[in-house]
């Protein structure tokens, strides 16, 4: 992720100590939007190696980051998970501690996982996350009550009406008639638990050596929340079955229906959806999209008001998310004429 907070490698010795870890270098990693992120060398890593990723969040309170190391634990075993490493020192009950506190922000360390981030994604690989993501619904069910696990979920609706005063009449009708259906789906209907409602391929790592399509990692834990399955189903549909604007043609958006189908098809061999939920998704889809378009123009937005700049700070392109939100409105549209 971008990074924020500058630290002193004197600070990040100390703080890798307290986990038993020897520092030697750290590595800022400048992909991502929210927190400050490091690579940890030790002073048993090769040069140019590395064994362990520091993260110091900027926006979520300690406790959030808590609930997402007791979550992280629970996974581990089932999926390619990173679990926090525990501090030298436990807490005074004797449970282990996970977190140092720095300027009223949480600091973990984690194992780094192998494999690289995605640059192109096939259906195979849509189905494979497909299972992962339909596993961890199924697994963070034995954390009970889920309210007490899950972050709240962030106030969209707000942003909406901050940013819906500044849009060009279309795009505020677009977003408008689209949070409008959102609502009138039946939500008492759709199941819901602890979803992770970020995983986007940069926050998956794979092993694709010698022809394998090996899924490797799941990262950024920060944002799970109690919501609706199919919304969180939508939202990983929507990076992986998407190809994205580059350098050379920026404004392309381009989503692949039958990366879709294989994305479903492996959720449902683990967890079948259920019909409200498959005829929810449609609209899901939309939704989802307004949802990182509104989360792209909020991080724009309180980067400008904290006087962020940088070329270590990467803003996403907003309008991407507004495209693709429009194309999934159409086939809303066309099937209901």
């Amino acid at each position: 992720m971008s990074v924020y907070t500058h630290l002193s490698d004197d600070q990040f010795a100390a703080f890798c100590h307290a986990f038993g870890v020897s520092f030697a270098k750290a590595i800022p990693i400048t992909q991502g939007i929210k927190n400050s992120n490091w690579f940890i060398q030790t002073t048993e890593d090769a040069e140019g190696s590395y064994s362990y990723v520091f993260t110091l969040f900027e926006e979520r309170p300690p406790e959030d980051i808590a609930k997402m190391a007791a979550i992280l634990n629970r996974l581990k075993g089932t999926l390619p998970v990173a679990a926090p490493l525990a501090k030298s020192t436990p807490k005074a009950d004797g449970s282990p501690d996970y977190l140092i506190q720095y300027e009223d922000k949480a600091i973990t360390l984690v194992p780094c996982l192998s494999g690289g981030h995605p640059q192109q994604i096939s259906a195979a690989m849509c189905r494979s996350m497909g299972q992962a993501l339909a596993t961890l619904h199924n697994e963070l069910q034995s954390l009970t009550p889920a309210e007490k696990y899950g972050v709240p979920l962030y106030p969209w609706d707000q942003v909406r009406d901050r940013e819906i005063q500044y849009m060009p009449a279309d795009e505020a009708k677009l977003m408008q008639d689209i949070w409008q259906s959102y609502e009138t789906l039946p939500l008492d209907e759709l199941p819901k638990g602890l979803c992770h409602l970020d995983m986007f391929a940069d926050n998956t790592l794979w092993d694709l050596t010698d022809g394998k399509e090996t899924l490797t990692g799941l990262l950024d834990f920060t944002e799970v929340s109690v919501e609706h399955y199919v919304m969180d189903i939508a939202i990983t549909i929507n990076d992986f079955c998407t190809i994205w604007g580059t350098a050379s043609n920026g404004e392309l958006v381009e989503f692949d229906r039958q990366k879709m189908q294989a994305f479903v098809e492996g959720y449902q061999a683990v967890r079948p959806l259920t019909a409200a939920e498959q005829k929810a998704l449609p609209i899901m889809l939309a939704m989802a999209a307004v949802t990182f378009w509104l989360l792209r123009l909020n991080v724009i937005h309180y980067n400008r008001e904290q006087g962020r700049t940088g070329d270590n700070i990467m803003v996403k392109n907003p309008d991407l998310m507004k495209r693709l939100a429009a194309y999934h409105w159409s086939q809303v549209t066309a099937t209901a004429i």
